[in-house]
């Protein structure tokens, strides 16, 4: 008996424990299923919210570029002898007048030579007054006479050019002007034509940039017209004109290119050479039926080809293909065909939009072009 219920007792344990596990595994089964009825889809109205813009006319392109004032006056003064250094009254950042002296050499060699040069000159002299009288009493052919002519000139021409010689042994200012810089010390010995000091005028009205290739042939034109800003004097525009400019580039970085200021302010802002500044240069659009669009409403797909997204009445948007042209300013871009002026097109959020997806606006960019 006790053999019978034994078994009997393990059979009913092991089917409690099966019953167990079997309705553990369908809870765990149904488990996902119950997680997944409670997630919501998407819902198929949900309106995109973006920004929007308006494309404008555009008459004219802005191109900008990096620049610098650059001197009206400036010189390398050197002494056209050489000789040694006697004295170099001035200094570097030193102002100075028309005139003033810049620097001197030891000026006795060439006393000697003008010393010299002019005893000569004055031998020369006496023996032609001597000549004449002796022609007026016909003593001497006319041809005697005229040798000591000819001696005369020679011996002038001599002392003349060591009397320039001696007035070379110091170097003036030749206008107003700050220096620079100074390149020798007293009693160093130069050649001629060695630089001694860099003067430059304090103010200017150029400054210079370097154009591009493709706008070489446009700086000449007309229609092409400049403004400067300088950092300096914030939200103050000049107006400029073209100076001159490299016909060549034998480095392949540009052409360098000249303005002059026209008619600045110098009293209320001086500009002095060296001062950074932005050159803005306005030419004329050769497609007339261009518009101007912020660079950010361009949209290009993985898919290819350059698009903008164009709101129609009903806030529904259309994707339109756009063929783009050069930019306009900093921010903006200029589309040659594909849009027309008023058309309202997205600035932001465009990568999440379809085809004939309604949008709800948020804000309109167009107070925020340059």
């Amino acid at each position: 008996m006790s053999l019978r219920y034994r078994t009997t007792h393990r059979k009913e344990s092991l089917s409690r424990s099966l019953g167990n596990g079997l309705r553990a595994l369908i809870l765990l089964c149904l488990l996902p299923i119950g997680c997944s009825k409670e997630r919501k889809p998407p819902s198929k109205s949900e309106v995109h919210t973006v920004k929007a813009a308006t494309a404008e006319s555009l008459t004219t392109l802005e191109k900008e570029f990096v620049g610098l004032s650059t001197p009206d006056d400036a010189v390398n003064l050197a002494f056209r002898i050489g000789g040694q250094i006697l004295d170099v009254p001035v200094s570097k950042g030193r102002s100075v007048s028309r005139g003033a002296l810049i620097a001197e050499l030891d000026p006795r060699e060439v006393e000697i030579v003008v010393q010299a040069d002019r005893t000569a000159f004055e031998e020369a002299s006496s023996h032609l007054e001597r000549m004449k009288r002796l022609l007026a009493h016909e003593a001497i052919s006319l041809q005697e006479y005229e040798q000591a002519v000819t001696r005369h000139a020679q011996a002038r021409s001599i002392y003349e050019n060591s009397l320039k010689m001696l007035n070379d042994t110091k170097i003036r200012a030749p206008f107003e002007g700050v220096i620079e810089a100074t390149y020798v010390d007293t009693y160093q010995r130069v050649s001629a034509g060695e630089p001694i000091a860099r003067l430059v005028n304090p103010l200017t009205r150029t400054v210079s940039f370097t154009a591009p290739e493709g706008l070489v042939r446009l700086l000449d034109l007309p229609t092409t017209h400049f403004q400067v800003r300088f950092d300096n004097y914030r939200g103050v525009r000049f107006e400029a004109r073209l100076k001159n400019h490299a016909r060549t580039s034998s480095d392949g970085s540009g052409f360098p290119t000249s303005l002059t200021l026209v008619n600045p302010d110098t009293a209320r802002y001086p500009i002095a050479p060296g001062m950074s500044c932005t050159i803005l240069m306005q030419l004329a659009d050769p497609e007339k039926e261009a518009v101007s669009v912020p660079l950010r409403a361009i949209y290009a797909p993985a898919g290819g080809g350059t698009w903008v997204w164009v709101i129609d009445r009903s806030n529904r948007v259309e994707r339109h293909r756009v063929r783009i042209g050069n930019p306009v300013g900093r921010d903006r871009i200029a589309i040659d065909s594909g849009l027309r002026a008023g058309d309202r097109i997205v600035t932001a959020g465009l990568y999440q939009l379809k085809e004939g997806e309604q949008v709800r606006i948020i804000k309109n960019d167009n107070d925020e072009q340059p």
